[in-house]
């Protein structure tokens, strides 16, 4: 294939996972690479003392990921496309969900959209990015799946993938790396609501620093990120 006019920037919500990240880097500019997609891989580092917010770092690596890339991927740091013949072009008919429920490893619902996720960024824009409500582990795909439908999209997913639940490969052992899965107080009402009025226009953040990375020979930019929390809102950004 030739090289085509699209841009990705492939946006990694990130903490602590370094071992995993000193595989995922080469291992997607590789795999990038070979299926000529033009590409620069962001690492949305997180390094507050609030829980983790992998929302909210993909609303950031969106507004910080500049006007020569087009479209986006809200990739897992520890999920590893082995099929050569998955997707990752410019996904101009709507969201493709590149880590379908039939092919991920783990995650079997029919109205999953976590995993890889691809958008133009002007259709990121129309669903206003992602919820900055969720913090700690999970839900914050159910709710981005309901502003997709919200803003008129349909999600589109992979054909003809034979390799099934070997399509990808998942680096992350629950043995050693415990998920902050934790749900405090009102959280647990909180968590199946639609966020109607926050996303990006409302994400609080800095930027501490912004580092040019090579790992093995694959070029990445580090961002780390200082998220802010309005304890108000949102107590269960901290523990307490």
């Amino acid at each position: 294939p030739s090289w085509g006019p699209h841009r990705l920037a492939l946006l990694v919500p990130f903490r602590e996972r370094f071992e995993e990240l000193l595989t995922f880097v080469p291992y997607m500019h590789r795999f990038l690479s070979k299926k000529r997609i033009r590409h620069h891989i962001f690492i949305l580092n997180q390094v507050d003392h609030f829980r983790f917010n992998r929302a909210s770092l993909i609303n950031v690596g969106f507004l910080e990921s500049g006007n020569n890339t087009d479209y986006i991927a809200m990739h897992d740091v520890d999920l590893l496309p082995l099929n050569e013949q998955l997707d990752y072009s410019f996904p101009e008919g709507g969201p493709f969900h590149v880590a379908s429920p039939e092919l991920h490893p783990l995650y079997h619902y029919k109205t999953y959209v976590g995993g890889i996720l691809l958008l133009t960024k002007q259709h990121y824009e129309m669903c206003n990015g992602m919820s900055n409500r969720f913090w700690g582990w999970g839900r914050e795909d159910d709710e981005f799946y309901r502003r997709i439908k919200g803003a008129g999209l349909q999600v589109r997913r992979p054909s003809g993938i034979t390799t099934g639940y070997e399509t990808f490969q998942h680096l992350h052992d629950p043995a050693w790396r415990k998920r902050d899965q934790k749900r405090i107080a009102a959280q647990k009402q909180e968590q199946f609501k639609v966020d109607r009025e926050g996303g990006l226009n409302n994400v609080r953040y800095q930027i501490e620093s912004r580092t040019a990375l090579n790992v093995a020979g694959a070029p990445c930019t580090v961002l780390n990120i200082l998220l802010d929390c309005d304890t108000s809102e949102t107590p269960w950004c901290t523990f307490g």
